[in-house]
């Protein structure tokens, strides 16, 4: 599999692209104006304790206070043993009795802020390297589930226990390490400790609201989580993030340094790979398949539904074989669809209903396959008698939509208008309701062109009924500049 890795410099933006065989997969933004906060580590107060949600309010310096739940506090906590002798997860005691208003604490971003809510927190703390995530509070080796060889999942356990000791901190391997030599856990495992020992230095010199410890930049950060041997080449268009690039991998990954180079065309690079073109359709409802179905991907407050349709698909069998070919494409283009738009949270997949199970079970096995090269964690579920799989993708920051769009001014983020006819009988309520309140010789209603012309041309009987009944002239302006919905009715 042929993969690359495209970074695009302006003076106020930074975009990665992931690109697999020449398809986009991935796509990720960060504007200097709005940088995003995941994985930055705050001192912050305890503002507000709310029993009943079990969780607190923490200020950290954000436009909006952040939310810690009481499971993502670090404490001790015992095993509870069930009556048949199973061990079951500890419980996390009253949030009362974990902190209290006013208490400073030293907190993570796990999720960024997201519409209305504020960033969610953790004391859980962890700190990423190349190869490593270290858990400065939880004594633990663990390995990447992204890791499936048991042996290699074995050596690599043994060799970090080896070079932590008797460390009280603790590890995870990550799915990059997998292959690595001792050498390259290392490096990692006395970078980190020199970093843990800084971060704790500036928290206990930082005041309330001071960031301790601030993630990479997104180009390093993209260096750092997607960089591995099967990437060919990364190519940057900016000198200048291109020698911090350099420097960052001759540090981290000196056997990779040699793929990263400069992209000096005239051509931007995104125009050449054809990713602003895949952008501009990820912003798109319909996704188009290439045996003429089709997906429409609607994203909600609440959930992410994706609805499978055959289109202009006909099959040359049967309806079942053409309904399990078109499940299998949209199966693939799903998983396709929620990393490249980033979308998280529940999601709800409607295939087009199937009658045999082998066929369903299939269908499944595609997609967790597909989804097996996110990044995010999925979680998928069986499906349902009506054809529905639900699904959840872990979800840190804003979708793609939510950093490059913002609610239609004209709709209000409905995705629909009202009718011209409905606007216009709201208008003739309006004047009834207006001549009620107050006094006027006539009446001036502006409006937008499109609602004006229909009420002249269609509703000129009813206009002569409401002056007759109102006892006054009406007049009726067209506006260029008002949307369909938008009108005023002027007491003259």
């Amino acid at each position: 599999m042929s993969e690359e890795i495209l970074i695009n410099v302006t003076p106020r933006e930074t975009r990665v692209a992931l690109v697999e065989n020449g398809m986009l997969q991935e796509v990720l933004v960060e504007r200097s104006s709005r940088r995003g906060y995941v994985g930055n580590i705050y001192k912050g107060r305890i503002s507000r304790v709310m029993p009943g949600m079990q969780a607190a309010f923490v200020e950290v310096g954000l436009q909006r206070t952040a939310f810690l739940h009481a499971s993502d506090i670090v404490r001790p906590s015992l095993p509870i043993v069930a009556d048949n002798g199973d061990l079951l997860p500890p419980l996390p005691p009253p949030i009362g009795e974990l902190v209290r208003e006013g208490q400073e604490v030293i907190v993570q971003i796990v999720k960024d802020p997201i519409g209305t809510k504020g960033a969610r927190l953790t004391t859980h703390l962890s700190i990423p390297s190349r190869y490593l995530v270290l858990l400065p509070y939880s004594k633990v080796l663990g390995v990447s589930a992204r890791i499936e060889v048991e042996e290699e999942r074995a050596r690599l356990k043994e060799m970090l226990a080896g070079l932590v000791g008797e460390s009280p901190l603790g590890y995870i391997v990550r799915t990059n390490a997998e292959g690595q030599a001792g050498e390259s856990l290392a490096e990692d495992v006395a970078y980190l400790g020199r970093l843990w020992a800084a971060v704790q230095d500036s928290a206990a010199k930082a005041r309330v609201g001071e960031c301790v410890y601030e993630d990479l930049a997104l180009a390093q950060r993209a260096l750092r989580d997607l960089m591995r041997p099967s990437i060919e080449k990364v190519r940057i268009d900016s000198r200048e993030t291109l020698e911090r690039a350099q420097r960052f991998v001759a540090q981290f990954m000196p056997e990779l340094a040699e793929r990263v180079e400069h992209y000096p065309g005239e051509r931007p690079i995104f125009d050449l790979y054809g990713v602003e073109d895949e952008i501009q359709k990820a912003l798109r409802k319909e996704v188009p398949l290439k045996s003429g179905g089709y997906l429409i991907v609607d994203q909600t407050e609440a959930m992410t539904t994706i609805d499978v349709n055959t289109g202009a698909f006909l099959g040359s069998r049967n309806l079942e074989e053409t309904v399990f070919r078109t499940n299998l494409e949209a199966a693939q283009a799903a998983a396709r669809q929620l990393r490249l738009r980033n979308l998280g949270g529940i999601i709800i997949i409607d295939f087009i209903d199937m009658t045999d199970e082998e066929h369903k079970r299939q269908v499944i096995r595609l997609l967790e396959k597909a989804l097996a090269r996110d990044h995010a964690k999925t979680t998928v579920y069986e499906m349902s008698e009506l054809g529905l799989v639900e699904m959840t993708r872990k979800r840190t920051t804003e979708s793609l939509e939510r950093q490059l769009c913002e609610p239609c001014p004209a709709c209000a983020g409905r995705g629909s208008l009202k009718t011209a006819e409905t606007v216009t009988y709201e208008i003739f309520r309006e004047i009834t309701r207006a001549v009620r309140q107050f006094e006027a010789a006539k009446l001036l209603v502006l409006a937008a062109p499109k609602v004006v012309g229909r009420i002249l041309d269609e509703e000129g009987a009813a206009v002569a009924e409401l002056e007759e009944f109102i006892g006054k002239t009406i007049r009726f302006q067209a506006e260029e500049h008002y949307s369909q919905e938008q009108y005023d009715v002027v007491l003259l």
